[in-house]
């Protein structure tokens, strides 16, 4: 170690002008970092949103990173004289040396010029789905949901995911610009049930439980329409009828908000469970083996002996 301190000091007291660059890069890096432990603290007494808090601390961390990137660029490579050379030789020699890293700050810059997702959006990329709650120059992070957990809500598991998969992966963002997502239900009935009031109960129940979100989606709608080819002409839920092998198929299909979307389907399906058990000739359809004897029920200009 002594050893060491030695080859040091001699390295600085043969070279002076090392020794001024290093004084002066660590004067640069002390000095940044002051201003934005100060920057930050001003900010804290005069922003209560947290959101706002949080962006507010990753900008100036980004803005005194890259000031402090040119000036100690500057301070190590006077002798190149011109920036414009010094940043064409680093930014060529961090694309060949470091790939990944590079398309990681493309991927980041592409995220903040762009902005397909912000922290708080729910989004899927590729198999992954989460709320987004941090992005930084190398990678974002997301608090996965679904997986093994039934429905959209959290794993608990924290994801990391390199910026530049946005280049390769399709991305789905289910809160930006329209807030609100289609979801649908299917209730299926038997044959032999009155589907025509089931079919009412449904709808009765899911205007009542959805007709908060339509005035918010058609403001949602609006909004969007400026940025996108959004062209919705009915945003009130309906119930479409389908038949299947087992029954009558009644398809709720109706606008939820994509944190809440089980909530609300739990709340419609305890409403239709309480209605259609008020109802004796409604009843819930279910793969069964039925034997059918088309002479004495089936219709009679149908059955396989019509009668004369």
């Amino acid at each position: 170690m002594e050893s060491l301190q030695d080859q040091i000091a001699d390295v600085i007291s043969n070279s002076p002008s090392l020794a001024l660059q290093i004084v002066e890069t660590l004067a640069v890096i002390f000095l940044l970092w002051g201003l934005r432990l100060l920057a930050v603290r001003l900010v804290q007494k005069n922003v209560e949103d947290r959101r706002t808090l949080y962006k507010w601390k990753k900008n100036l961390t980004y803005i005194a990173f890259f000031v402090g990137l040119l000036v100690i660029g500057q301070i190590w490579f006077a002798a190149i004289g011109s920036l414009g050379t010094f940043l064409g030789l680093l930014s060529a020699g961090l694309a060949i040396a470091l790939k990944d890293p590079v398309s990681d700050m493309a991927g980041w810059l592409f995220i903040i010029w762009r902005t397909p997702f912000d922290v708080g959006d729910r989004i899927q990329i590729g198999d992954t789905k989460g709320d987004i709650i941090d992005i930084r120059v190398f990678k974002f992070t997301i608090l996965e949901i679904g997986n093994w957990v039934d429905a959209d809500q959290s794993t608990g598991r924290v994801i990391h995911i390199p910026n530049h998969m946005i280049f390769n992966q399709n991305i789905a963002n289910y809160t930006a610009d329209f807030e609100f997502v289609w979801n649908e239900i299917s209730v299926l009935v038997t044959f032999e049930s009155d589907w025509k009031k089931a079919k009412n109960i449904l709808q009765q129940t899911i205007d009542d439980k959805t007709k908060e979100f339509v005035e918010k989606a058609r403001e949602e709608v609006k909004r969007a329409e400026k940025s996108y080819l959004i062209q919705y002409r009915y945003l009130t839920p309906i119930v479409y009828t389908d038949v299947k092998n087992s029954g009558i198929n009644l398809t709720v299909r109706y606008l939820s908000n994509p944190r809440t979307r089980r909530s609300t389907a739990q709340a419609l399906w305890e409403s239709v469970l309480d209605e259609f058990a008020n109802h004796d000739d409604i009843d819930f359809a279910y793969p069964t083996i039925r034997y059918f004897d088309n002479t004495t029920e089936g219709k009679p200009g149908a059955s396989a002996n019509p009668k004369s």
